[in-house]
Formats: C-alpha cells, sequence, structure tokens
C-alpha cells in the first residue's frame, strides 16, 4: 500500500532522531555533576503524568472480490493525521534496574481510507475518527544513571477500547483491540521534577474489521466491506512524561 512504506521511513528516522538524541549523552565520559532528584528512583511506587501525539497506521487484507456489477474495489490509508494522546503514569520499582509501568492512556485520531475501483479509477473516501482508552502495561529496563540522565527501554501489551465506532460508513471497526508495544526513552532529572521524552511503536494483535454489518441500511455500501478480509492497526507515539 503506497502510505505504509511512507511510515516506515518515519519510523526510521524517528529512531534515528532518538539515537542522535541520546548519543552524545550517553555515549561521551562527562566529569560527575550534582545529581538533581538524587533519591527519586529509589521510591517504590511514584507517579506522574503525560501528553504526546501519535500517527495510527491500518494495514487491509485486500482480497479481490468482484460485485455483480464486475466492480473490484482496494482499500488503503490515503493520508495520516496526527493525533494527540495524553495519559498519567504509575512507576513500581522491582530493582535496581527493572520497573513496571501503568499508563492509563486517551488517543484522539483520524485516518483517512481511500477505496479505489481496479477498472474504472473511481475513488471512494472514509474517514475515521477514534478515541482510544487504553491501559498499557510494561516493563521498563533502565541503564546506570550517569550525572543526570538515564537511557532505558521499554516493552508491553495494551488493551485498548474504541468510543467512537460509525456505524453506517464503508468499513466498521470494532470496539476491542490489543497491542504489543515496545519503546525507548530517556530520564532526564531537572531541579524540580523528571523529563522523559519517549518513542513507541505498537502493533495489533486482532483484526479490527467489523463483517457482520447489520448496522447497514445502505446496501450499496456492503462491497466495501465485502473486498476486505481483515485489519489490523499500528501506532507511532511520541511522549512527554512528567515525574
Amino acid at each position: 500500500m503506497n502510505g505504509i512504506p511512507a511510515l516506515y521511513i518515519l519510523m526510521k528516522k524517528s529512531l534515528c532522531y532518538i539515537f542522535l538524541m541520546l548519543l552524545p549523552l550517553c555515549a561521551v565520559a562527562q566529569e560527575r555533576k550534582v545529581q538533581n532528584k538524587p533519591y527519586i528512583d529509589y521510591r517504590r511506587l511514584h507517579y506522574g503524568f503525560f501528553v504526546g501525539a501519535h500517527l495510527q497506521d491500518m494495514e487491509f487484507v485486500n482480497n479481490g472480490f468482484v460485485t455483480e456489477n464486475g466492480e473490484s474495489w482496494y482499500a488503503d490509508v490515503a493520508e495520516y493525521t496526527p493525533g494527540f494522546s495524553v495519559g498519567v503514569l504509575a512507576d513500581l520499582r522491582l530493582s535496581e534496574h527493572f520497573a513496571l509501568r501503568v499508563m492509563p492512556t486517551m488517543h484522539f485520531g483520524q485516518n483517512t481510507v481511500r477505496f479505489r475501483e481496479q477498472n474504472s479509477g473511481e475513488l471512494s473516501r472514509q474517514s475515521m475518527k477514534t478515541t482510544y482508552i487504553s491501559l498499557p502495561v510494561h516493563v521498563k529496563f533502565a541503564a546506570e544513571r550517569f550525572n543526570n540522565y538515564r537511557p532505558y527501554i521499554t516493552a508491553g501489551v495494551s488493551p485498548m477500547v474504541n468510543l467512537t465506532v460509525k456505524k453506517q460508513k464503508q468499513l466498521l471497526l470494532k470496539k476491542f483491540d490489543f497491542m504489543v508495544e515496545v519503546g525507548m526513552g530517556c530520564d532526564f532529572y531537572l531541579p524540580f521534577f523528571k523529563l522523559i521524552p519517549e518513542v513507541k511503536f505498537a502493533f495489533s494483535l486482532l483484526d479490527v474489521l467489523e463483517k457482520e454489518r447489520k448496522d447497514l441500511l445502505d446496501s450499496n455500501l456492503m462491497k466495501f466491506t465485502q473486498s476486505v478480509d481483515g485489519m489490523t492497526s499500528k501506532m507511532i507515539i511520541i511522549s512527554f512524561y512528567f515525574e
């Protein structure tokens, strides 16, 4: 699909930017400095909040279905619209380097799906707005702290509920999804709080396309659902945590 390579390029660029940001801090030897918030990581449980942006992607399994009129429709993502994410964080210290994180989150996003008829080139579009409530549970592995920064990697799972399922459209999303998430970031210890930029990638494990379309009043829209066997979702999330 045309939109997928662009998303992968963006993912690679995001990783490169994060690495370039962290390498000067983590790879170059420096003199020891006075540490800000020296005991914050020794708390058994601490809290915070975060804000961020994300991009949603959808991967379709087109099946080449042909209607009685000889039409054959294919779906892909026409354009990406940045979304907004906000949530809270609870961090449970397990050991010197490991922590368990729970991050109730809301994601507000939108995609535009394009349907193309293969013979005539006719186009149809559907705007798919989503409001997800998710409950990511992650294990965080952090390196040794040096001065006032500490890089880390994180991985976990995230059950999600979509609150804005729109009926009477070409495609209908299911309410529930389940994602695997991996990410990386760096703790920056400031005088009064800890700032944590993070980039995270999420991949759905479930087919989120609703094939049983009892909601449709316009039977002409059923050809779009019949042309797609399944759909999975992906997300790139860039967040800024404050603890």
